[in-house]
C-alpha cells in the first residue's frame, strides 16, 4: 500500500514533491495520503545509555575538565540515588534480569517518541534476548570499551581485544577525548599507537582532538559521534565540528543519556543547530541518518529511503525546506512512525487505516490530537510511581510532557 506526503525525503540528494511511497507493511488495509506532511526514513540515535535516563541532569560542580570526574560525582547525585530505588547496580551487568529492564524501557520510548527506529546502547555486551526485547532496533552486533582512561571498568575486554574480537566487520565504539586536561588530550596517541585508528571505529565525544588529529580520523575513515547536549552542560566544549566539516568526517549525532544530555534526538537536532549556524540543516540530517547507518554497520533499509521501505517516518511540514523542518518539530509533530511494517507512533486517526491489535496500543490526548503508542509505556511509569510511592514525571515521554 502507498504512502503520499507533500514533501518525501528519500535521501540528502534525492527529494520528491507529492510523491508515494510503498510501505511494506501487511498491515496497511488502504493508501494513505496525509496533508501538511514530510516523509523521512526514520532517524538513528548514535549514542545513548538506555538505563541512564532519568531526570534531572547530574551535574552540580560543572563545568568539568573532563568526565571522569563527573562519572563519580554523579553517584552521589539525587538523580543517580534516586534511580538506584529502581535498580542498583550489582557489578554483573546482566540487563536482562529484574527491574533494570524498567528504565531500559524508559530509554526506548525516549527514542521512540522522538522518531528513531534504531539506538546505539553504549554498555557491555548482553544476551542476545536484551536486543530481542525492544520494538526498535538496539544495536547488536559491536564491540566497546567504555574509555582508553577508565578502561573496561563496566565489563568487557581492553580496549585492542575487544577491537580484535570486531574483526574490522562491526563497529569498536568507545569514549573518546572526552574532557579538556592533559589525560583526555593524550587520548588519541594512545588510540593511535594501539593500531585502533580504524574505519570501523566509533569515537564518542572526541571533545580535545586537535585539528591534526581529527584530518587523521577522517583519513582512516573513522567515524566520530557529538553529544552537543551533554558536551556542553558537562564540559562547556564540543569537539571542532567545522574541522570534522572541512576533513570530511564521517559525523554522526548521539543524545547521550538524560543524566547529563538533552531530552530527545529531536531536542538534539535543534539544539546543535543553534550551536553551530554554519551547520547546515542537510548536514544535520546526514548526521542522524546516512552518516549514523554508515557508522553503526545498519543494513541498506536504514538511513534512506527507496521507493518501497519497511520503515517510515511523517512529521507536520512546519517549513518547506525538509531539512530545516527537521530543526524544528518536537515529538507531537510526528504523524507516524513505522518500524518493520509495524507502526509504533503518532496520530491515533492514521493507525484506523492499519489492521493491527488496539489492545497493544496506549492511546492518549495531546493539545492538539488524540496519539496511539505501541506497547504500553505507561505501565512501566505506573510500575515506577509504585516503587518510589510518589509520581515520577519524565518530560521525554510524550504523555509525559
Amino acid at each position: 500500500m502507498q504512502i503520499k506526503c507533500d514533501i518525501t525525503v528519500f535521501s540528502s540528494d534525492k527529494i520528491r514533491q507529492n510523491t508515494t511511497v510503498n510501505l511494506q507493511s501487511k498491515l496497511l488495509k488502504k493508501n494513505l495520503d496525509i496533508a501538511e506532511s514530510i516523509s523521512y526514513p526514520p532517524l538513528i540515535n548514535s549514542h545513548d545509555h538506555l538505563i541512564g535516563n532519568w531526570i534531572p541532569r547530574a551535574g552540580k560542580n560543572r563545568h568539568y575538565k573532563t568526565t571522569d570526574v563527573w562519572v563519580e560525582e554523579m553517584k552521589t547525585s539525587a538523580s543517580y540515588l534516586e534511580r538506584n530505588k529502581i535498580w542498583k547496580h550489582d557489578g554483573s551487568w546482566d540487563l536482562t534480569k529484574g527491574r533494570v529492564k524498567l528504565l531500559a524501557h524508559l530509554g526506548i520510548y525516549k527514542n521512540i517518541f522522538s522518531g528513531c527506529i534504531a539506538v546505539q546502547d553504549h554498555e557491555p555486551k548482553q544476551k542476545h534476548e536484551y536486543y530481542q526485547s525492544f520494538p526498535i532496533k538496539v544495536i547488536e552486533k559491536y564491540t566497546q570499551c567504555h574509555s582508553l582512561s577508565l578502561g573496561n571498568w563496566w565489563g568487557g575486554k581492553s580496549a585492542k581485544e575487544e577491537w580484535l574480537d570486531s574483526r574490522g566487520e562491526m563497529p569498536f565504539i568507545l569514549h573518546l577525548a572526552e574532557g579538556i586536561d592533559e589525560a583526555a588530550k593524550q587520548d588519541f596517541k594512545k588510540l593511535e599507537a594501539e593500531g585502533l585508528l580504524q574505519p570501523n571505529t566509533l569515537i564518542i565525544h572526541g571533545i580535545s582532538l586537535k585539528k591534526e588529529e581529527i584530518r587523521k580520523c577522517a583519513e582512516a575513515g573513522t567515524s566520530i559521534c557529538i553529544c552537543p547536549g551533554s558536551n556542553m552542560f558537562l564540559i562547556g566544549k564540543t569537539i571542532d565540528v567545522d574541522t570534522c566539516q572541512k576533513y570530511g568526517v564521517n559525523l554522526v549525532l548521539g543524545t547521550d543519556s538524560t543524566m547529563s544530555g538533552n531530552l530527545n534526538l529531536l531536542q538534539e537536532i535543534k539544539y546543535i543547530s543553534e550551536l553551530f549556524p554554519k551547520l547546515t540543516s542537510k548536514e544535520i540530517y546526514k548526521m542522524c541518518t546516512e552518516n549514523a547507518a554508515k557508522a553503526l554497520f545498519l543494513p541498506p533499509t536504514f538511513g534512506k529511503l527507496n521507493q518501497e521501505t519497511p520503515h517510515l517516518l511523517v512529521t507536520r511540514k512546519l517549513h518547506e525546506d525538509p531539512f530545516k523542518n527537521l530543526t524544528k518539530i518536537k515529538h507531537n509533530d510526528i504523524k507516524l512512525l513505522v518500524y518493520n511494517g509495524l507502526p509504533l507512533w503518532g496520530d491515533k486517526k492514521l493507525l484506523a487505516s492499519f489492521e493491527i491489535e488496539i489492545s497493544n496500543y496506549y492511546f492518549f490526548p495531546t493539545k492538539t490530537t488524540e496519539k496511539f503508542i505501541y506497547g504500553h509505556p505507561e505501565k512501566t511509569t505506573q510500575e515506577i510511581d509504585e516503587i518510589l510511592r510518589y509520581h515520577k514525571k519524565f518530560p521525554f515521554l510524550a504523555y509525559h510532557a
